[in-house]
């Protein structure tokens, strides 16, 4: 199930792309137009900020800007910084692998290969980008 941190962080990232003439935003007016708990919120927008997706200015007319193009702001991407993982089990992740522990054969696993489907269907989904999301909304 998608977290709430992730679709805060989608909302966030969506509202600056849509007010591009008004950034930086403040995470305040952010969370006040998106109705997302501003301190929640906060620890969203650090971790998009040490991932290089944001950028943040100081100061009275300060706030978070996009750091990197909205184009090239995957949805798979926000949900790995957030979240980590995207596949459903370890064994058939590519970024985050790792072996299952109950597994006794991986190459003969039946459940690996549902898994494994599922991950290459879904990913191109995911893998629009915060522009095209943002068309796709309107």
């Amino acid at each position: 199930m998608l977290s709430s941190r992730v679709k805060y962080a989608i909302h966030a990232l969506l509202y600056i792309h849509e007010q591009k003439a008004h950034t930086p935003l403040s995470a305040k007016k952010i969370a006040d137009a998106k109705k997302i708990p501003f301190k929640f919120l906060e620890s969203i927008l650090q971790e998009l900020k040490q991932a290089a997706i944001i950028k943040s200015q100081r100061g009275p007319s300060g706030g978070y800007g996009f750091l990197k193009s909205p184009d090239d702001v995957t949805i798979a991407a926000i949900m790995r910084i957030i979240d980590g993982p995207i596949a459903l089990t370890s064994c058939t992740s590519e970024n985050f692998y790792d072996t299952c522990d109950e597994c006794m054969s991986e190459h003969e696993c039946e459940i690996k290969t549902v898994f494994r489907d599922l991950r290459k269907e879904m990913l191109p989904v995911l893998n629009r980008s915060i522009s095209e999301l943002s068309k796709l909304s309107k």
